[in-house]
């Protein structure tokens, strides 16, 4: 993945084998095969899951293009 999911910044970095920043809206997201999960880091550090976000939208989308 070489941009965010998110802001489509390139300014991202790699903090795991398979997990990214965005130092542009500052979200972590992990890949596995073909599955993104997204999420946003909260101020304790934990992090919140942003995938019923993202991924609804994408399947709304998909929806309506084939309907």
């Amino acid at each position: 993945m070489h941009s965010c999911p998110n802001c489509q910044s390139k300014d991202i970095g790699k903090i795991g084998s398979h997990q990214f920043y965005c130092w542009s809206c500052f979200i972590e997201w992990s890949v596995s095969g073909d599955k993104v999960s997204v999420f946003q880091v909260e101020e304790d550090g934990t992090l919140s899951s942003l995938d019923d976000l993202f991924f609804e939208q994408e399947e709304v989308s998909q929806q309506i293009q084939l309907g």
